[in-house]
């Protein structure tokens, strides 16, 4: 008899190992892409949508690391940076950002040749960089406490945002003056008006700390933010800041992004996995998956022009340096 049940449960598990593999996934991974001779950690990434260029912010490498997403292939290197962090592509202006972290210089590059036209000397730490087309400015979030403001059309630095701690990933709204900022050491996240550049309002983060990554559903007043202590994907309400929602989410997470077509939460996490959650109305959320990618692979960039997130791995032991390209599913 309980030879017969051992049988039964093995075959039980098999069923459901495989009907769990033939199940559809959210996302696809389609393609890997090397990046040769990049050692250390690496940070934000920016697209050229009409180029079809990937530039990866190689911090520990000192590099801004640019891929040909055409040919699938790397394209080029730009070294003699200072630990870059952030990154961003202006097409109207054919510029790219680097946001540095050891010198505190935003590096204002040109998009063809990537020679230097001009550099934004911050106090130090420059990080996150947000670009508003509207206004034609960029905001870059730097050392214990400001969103510097630099005209993207000639560089000039033309204003900072103060804030009580340092920046880590903020949004800005499309159709109103808000910017939504998260402050880790202060564990809080503040709400920005950019026309008159001041804090209009702080939201507690209920306990949770280190508030890294953050994503906006304009449309239903939402803002996903993730802790990772404990690891969570946090929902509020973007006009009450009451949170919604509390799920469990990978750990060491550093990016998120709202997938608007599908309604879905994309979390990449440097402890190996993509988190994904769907949101079934503004208010509910449901964990979909968790999709494995690699030890450290924490930053990531959602590209919803070309269906793609793109997530990068860094070099550690066996594993080289690459970025993974996962296609969305239906």
């Amino acid at each position: 008899m309980k030879l017969l049940w051992n049988i039964f449960l093995m075959g039980l598990t098999w069923l459901t190992v495989n009907a769990h593999a033939g199940e559809p996934t959210p996302l696809r991974l389609v393609q890997t892409i090397p990046l040769p001779n990049v050692e250390g950690r690496i940070d934000h990434m920016a697209v050229d949508v009409k180029g079809q260029r990937l530039f990866i912010a190689a911090l520990g490498n000192n590099s801004v690391e640019i891929l040909d997403l055409n040919a699938g292939k790397h394209f080029k290197s730009i070294p003699g940076l200072h630990e870059p962090q952030g990154v961003s592509f202006i097409p109207e202006f054919n510029k790219l950002l680097v946001a540095n972290a050891k010198s505190g210089a935003c590096d204002i590059l040109d998009g063809s040749s990537f020679e230097r036209i001009k550099s934004v000397k911050f106090p130090d730490d420059a990080d996150n960089i947000r670009y508003d087309p509207s206004g034609q400015r960029v905001y870059v979030g730097y050392g214990n406490g400001g969103l510097g403001i630099i005209d993207a059309k000639d560089g000039n630095h033309i204003g900072d945002i103060r804030l009580d701690a340092h920046p880590e990933s903020f949004q800005l709204e499309k159709s109103g003056p808000r910017i939504f900022v998260n402050l880790p050491d202060s564990k809080k996240i503040a709400v920005v008006n950019r026309e008159t550049r001041t804090v209009i309002t702080t939201w507690a983060t209920a306990g949770a700390t280190a508030n890294f990554p953050m994503a906006l559903d304009e449309n239903h007043h939402r803002l996903f933010v993730g802790f990772r202590k404990p690891a969570k994907l946090t929902v509020f309400d973007t006009e009450s800041g009451k949170i919604l929602a509390n799920l469990d989410a990978v750990g060491d997470a550093d990016d998120i992004f709202y997938d608007s077509s599908r309604q879905r939460i994309y979390i990449a996490g440097g402890d190996g996995f993509l988190s994904i959650f769907q949101q079934l109305d503004p208010d509910h959320y449901e964990p979909v998956t968790k999709i494995p990618t690699a030890t450290g692979a924490r930053t990531a960039l959602f590209v919803p022009e070309l269906n793609r997130l793109y997530v990068a791995v860094p070099h550690r032991g066996s594993q080289r340096a690459e970025v993974r390209v996962y296609e969305a599913q239906p």
